[in-house]
């Protein structure tokens, strides 16, 4: 963990000497091209659509909501600038078009009623429960009226056993952020920063554990 922007920046695999191996092991670990080819037609993109990827690491995410909407705006926004160099070279091999931002994610430099979706994967269990509502609060934030927030992140598991291999990540993780991860309150806390329509879509089983997928809606009628 290092100091980024006054705040706390939480590295993925908690330790920044891990970041290189970061997208093998989810790759290999996670199912992640599953997981996050269904938050990515969950989040149903179309031309002119103003889509924020928060907290988007080496931008694997970033790279797919581009190439899945080529007709959107894409920004990725993370806390880290070695990390987001390794996203911008990824962009850069990809041949795509996207915006990235150095920024905390519960201190975003946008104005209110910037973006039409927020996507985010792997993030909010990395964060304790403070955090958690005040990233979600800025994320009712920058949407606009009717605007979408599609996360996937490590859920309830489904039994003992998934329970059991959800401890590699707790261990490597850390306790305090990931218990609220496996006892499902995430969408709890999507309500009480005051979003509406809040489901659990969908689950995808990994061998580290339960992938949940979870969609909600800003109030408000949209442009």
């Amino acid at each position: 963990m290092e100091q980024e922007r006054g705040g706390h920046y939480s590295y993925a695999l908690r330790y920044a000497w891990l970041t290189s191996v970061y997208d093998p092991v989810v790759r290999w670990t996670c199912r992640e091209t599953k997981f996050k080819s269904d938050l990515v037609r969950q989040a149903r993109l179309a031309p002119g659509d103003r889509v924020l990827d928060l907290a988007c690491g080496t931008g694997t995410l970033t790279v797919m909501l581009k190439k899945v909407g080529p007709g959107a705006d894409i920004t990725g926004l993370d806390g880290s600038e070695g990390i987001l160099d390794i996203a911008r070279r990824k962009v850069a091999e990809a041949g795509v078009d996207v915006t990235f931002t150095h920024a905390l994610s519960y201190d975003m430099p946008f104005e209110d009623s910037t973006f039409d979706r927020v996507l985010s994967s792997f993030f909010f269990h990395h964060l304790d429960t403070i955090d958690k509502i005040r990233t979600l609060e800025e994320v009712r934030r920058v949407l606009v009226p009717g605007g979408e927030l599609h996360i996937a992140d490590w859920g309830r598991p489904p039994n003992f056993l998934f329970r059991l291999a959800f401890g590699v990540v707790q261990l490597l993780d850390g306790f305090r952020t990931t218990r609220e991860s496996v006892a499902g309150l995430l969408p709890d806390y999507m309500g009480d920063a005051g979003f509406e329509l809040v489901l659990e879509t969908g689950r995808v089983l990994t061998p580290l554990g339960s992938v949940s997928l979870y969609s909600a809606v800003k109030p408000g009628m949209a442009a």
